[in-house]
């Protein structure tokens, strides 16, 4: 309907609306934004270069609330947890306004030290699940935490 208004409007000139859906999950390429107090991550989103996902660690390839995924920021690669999404959720598990990553080491553990957005409460046991005893350790993640949803 809105589409055919505005070719109504303006049948020759584009005039740089987008009338296509947006794409709200998380797949290759997908700008997120750095939600802890890490250097490399403060230096990426104040020089206004976000990092992108080259890789989603499940088998779907796209990333769900407490996923890890592989980015490329300031020309290297790190791991990172998915903690806040755009894209609808289940039930109980909040929708944000952009998409929230915290990035880790190999080991699991966070690379900043806070974490500046409350973070959704289902994490909780989603990363208790992921925890193994010789795995890495997401318990650290829910500890720097200063707020939850």
């Amino acid at each position: 309907m809105f589409r055919n208004l505005l070719n109504k409007l303006r049948p020759s000139i584009s005039c740089g609306i987008h009338t296509t859906a947006s794409l709200n999950e998380v797949q290759l390429l997908t700008r997120l934004r750095v939600v802890d107090n890490s250097e490399i991550g403060k230096r990426a989103m104040a020089e206004g270069k976000p990092p992108k996902v080259i890789c989603v660690y499940n088998k779907k390839r796209i990333g769900c609330i407490g996923d890890r995924v592989m980015v490329a920021i300031k020309g290297q690669k790190k791991k990172g947890i998915l903690v806040g999404l755009k894209q609808t959720q289940k039930v109980k598990v909040p929708k944000f306004d952009s998409n929230n990553i915290v990035l880790i080491d190999d080991s699991g553990t966070p690379l900043g030290t806070r974490i500046h957005v409350p973070i959704p409460t289902i994490l909780r046991t989603i990363l208790k699940e992921k925890t193994h005893s010789k795995g890495a350790d997401y318990t650290k993640l829910l500890s720097i935490a200063t707020r939850f949803v």
